[in-house]
């Protein structure tokens, strides 16, 4: 009986070890010694771009992304030299999927919020942005300020600046898996309003769009977008400069007009 207990126990351990094993070798090495993280990238040939859907920045056309963000992305593997790869992320993960190596960095309309720069390796502001309050169309004129709104149901990206600015009001809120989504929730009546980017919204509210009748309620937070890459990339310094050059050389300001976001850029010196 004790020879079978001892027995019992040895396996145990070495069960616990093997697990133990298993969830140490479960992080990626995502580099070689003394290789950098534009090396990496190079080497690998791809430069893969953490988005979701939000027009004006990234959508599809058929099966081809495009959009502001999509295009400067694309632009930006060209002058590395690599294809770009765009991929579809829960927004909530983005942090965790930078580390891992499923994607090299978050091109997407990303607020620059002290979460976010403490996280990751941030380029500088490249479009100013606000968060605003879409309401059905009736109801905007209303609605002077966020306390007007204690009482609504709202619908938010979960993970967004927006969904920070419910919350700093303690306003009842439902999760949308994007932003689009949220504006959906809005147009159905399953929310009474939502709060998204001001870009995405006037590119998808009014008479010509898809919301014909949702309106802008309330502006109630001034932001900038930045990118995201793996803390201590290298790779946000060569994006500056990309940024800079393109700015200067009018290739930004061209594509900014393409997608209707001029007007938000934001001056490189």
């Amino acid at each position: 009986m004790k020879k079978t207990i001892k027995l019992i126990a040895i396996i145990m351990i070495i069960v616990m070890g093997l697990a133990g094993c298993d969830k140490a070798e479960t992080g990626k090495k995502l580099y070689n010694d003394g290789e950098t993280d534009s090396q990496y990238v190079k080497n690998k040939g791809k430069l893969v771009v953490g988005i979701t859907d939000f027009k004006p920045m990234d959508y599809k056309n058929d099966d081809e992304w495009i959009g502001f963000d999509a295009e400067m992305a694309k632009e930006f593997a060209d002058n590395l030299g690599v294809e770009v790869e765009y991929v579809e992320i829960d927004w909530d993960n983005k942090e965790g999927l930078l580390e891992n190596g499923d994607i090299d960095c978050v091109w997407n309309g990303m607020t620059l919020t002290d979460k976010v720069k403490e996280s990751m390796a941030c380029t500088g502001p490249y479009l100013k942005n606000s968060q605003v309050v879409v309401v059905k169309s009736e109801t905007a004129s209303n609605i002077k300020d966020i306390k007007d709104c204690t009482h609504f149901l709202f619908a938010v990206e979960s993970g967004s600046a927006g969904e920070q600015v419910l919350k700093d009001n303690n306003i009842r809120y439902l999760v949308a898996d994007t932003q689009n989504d949220a504006l959906k929730n809005v147009a159905d009546r399953t929310a009474d309003a939502a709060v998204a980017d001001s870009i995405l919204v006037y590119a998808m509210i009014g008479n010509r769009n898809e919301y014909a009748d949702l309106a802008c309620a309330l502006d109630i937070s001034d932001e900038e977008y930045g990118v995201g890459f793996r803390k201590n990339s290298d790779i946000a310094g060569m994006l500056d400069e990309f940024f800079d050059s393109s700015y200067e050389d009018g290739t930004m300001t061209y594509i900014a007009e393409k997608y209707g976001v001029d007007k938000s850029l934001i001056e490189r010196e």
